[in-house]
């Protein structure tokens, strides 16, 4: 069974070696989708919401309010959730559930995808 929650983030970065607007700093309200699978448990759970949305915060406390390009050289979306995507592993690690995937919001209308 897989089960997801969603959170948000704000942060800023620029695109080195763009040619555009996005080679100068902006900011973005980015929003985050992890998908989890699992068995469920002898407890009704695949997962507690509270313990997946832990995991995620632990994650996002990285990025939350920050200069992506601290982070990585490139900030592009791709990067970043591949970068999330690591640390989320590590987070879940114990746990009995995949990560299914994680989607990451660029705004509004802009989003990338692990699977």
């Amino acid at each position: 069974m897989k089960i997801g929650i969603v959170s948000h983030f704000d942060a800023a970065h620029r695109l080195p070696g763009y040619d555009g607007k996005c080679a100068r700093v902006h900011g973005h309200t980015y929003s985050v989708e992890v998908v989890v699978s699992g068995p469920v448990g002898e407890d009704g759970f695949v997962m507690d919401f509270y313990h997946l949305k832990e995991a995620l915060n632990v994650v996002l406390e990285q990025f939350d309010h920050r200069d992506l390009n601290d982070i990585l050289p490139n900030p592009t979306a791709e990067a970043i959730v591949v970068h999330m995507r690591r640390l989320l592993e590590e987070q879940l690690d114990a746990s009995a559930v995949c990560l299914v995937s994680i989607k990451l919001w660029e705004g509004e209308n802009k989003w990338v995808m692990t699977d």
